[in-house]
């Protein structure tokens, strides 16, 4: 840090440090690395079947390759800095990284709620309105789709990290999280200064619990038509896909929204952790096994790129 008159230019910060004991520091490393290859791995999958597998050639799994692909990002921008920062000791990260940081798991996290949306708009349409899917989700119109949530997602996160850096750091350079978040980061600024950021903050979860109702409208039409349908094989195939996809969506947007709103003086750090794993790193873990683990056709698809007995079909 260097000091100019009352205030503080930052030059880095200082990220979480999940203990000084060495030991400690190597269990935590292995545990995130765990927990990347995992998402890693399970999303790679998804999206290598989907691309080289004409059959998933369908918005479904269109708009799916395009959530994987979302949940590396956002996974990979966080995770492999505190991995590295276990391994060589260290806590820092130099403001530009900060400001890369902080930019890009906005985006891909924006994006990812957009996504969201969309899917269950795409399986209220083909489960209510099958007559008509073919025409409201033509190739063109889901090409349009997913640019807008990617584009919606950059429009957002330039909003947030340019109203967020713009804010004198007045405090100590260290965050209290084991990557740049705009609460944290607000923890640091001069207290006559933030306002303007958490009124964008209030407004971004006004249009997060948007896109979250929008959710839970479309899939209580899904499960009310699906009540109709006389099969019970036909029931149990929609509500072993979209009860799950319902569950994490949920976890996503109330962990995140608790992250962004809760007030800071009555947190804690262990809480604040557990609630940023919750709505970072849980959802892309989540999704290849809801969308993978229990769909035929991507057990399919992966068993003949694999032949692992595990995506037999059953």
């Amino acid at each position: 840090m260097i000091k100019m008159s009352n205030r503080t230019t930052m030059t880095e910060f200082l990220l979480l440090g999940f203990s000084d004991v060495r030991e400690l520091q190597i269990l935590h490393l292995v545990v995130f690395l765990v927990l990347y290859l995992a998402v890693l791995v399970g999303n790679l999958l998804i999206i290598t079947a989907v691309a080289l597998d004409h059959h998933l050639h369908t918005p479904m799994y269109f708009f799916l390759m395009n959530l994987s692909i979302l949940d590396i990002g956002s996974i990979s921008v966080t995770i492999p800095k505190s991995m590295a920062n276990s391994l060589m000791n260290t806590r820092s990260i130099s403001y530009a990284g900060c400001i890369a940081q902080l930019f890009l798991f906005v985006f891909f996290v924006a994006a990812n709620v957009a996504l969201l949306t969309i899917m269950a708009y795409d399986r209220y349409v083909a489960i209510c309105l099958p007559l008509h899917y073919e025409r409201m989700m033509n190739k063109r119109a889901c090409v349009q789709m997913a640019a807008s949530a990617w584009t919606s997602g950059i429009l957002y996160s330039a909003l947030h990290t340019g109203n967020t850096f713009s804010l004198p750091f007045c405090q100590s350079n260290i965050i209290n999280q084991f990557f740049c978040e705009i609460p944290q980061l607000l923890k640091l600024t001069c207290s006559d200064s933030y306002l303007s950021e958490v009124a964008v903050l209030a407004f971004s979860a006004c249009l997060a619990l948007s896109c979250f109702g929008l959710i839970i409208v479309s899939y209580f039409q899904i499960f009310t038509t699906v009540l109709r349908i006389p099969s019970e094989k036909g029931r149990h195939k929609v509500f072993s896909t979209c009860l799950p996809h319902l569950i994490v969506a949920s976890l996503f947007f109330c962990t995140s929204t608790f992250a962004y709103l809760k007030p800071t003086s009555s947190s804690t750090l262990g809480l604040d952790v557990v609630v940023t794993i919750l709505y970072s790193v849980v959802p892309s873990m989540m999704n290849p096994v809801i969308y993978s683990m229990r769909n035929k056709e991507i057990k399919a698809a992966l068993r003949k790129l694999t032949g692992w007995r595990l995506f037999t079909q059953e």
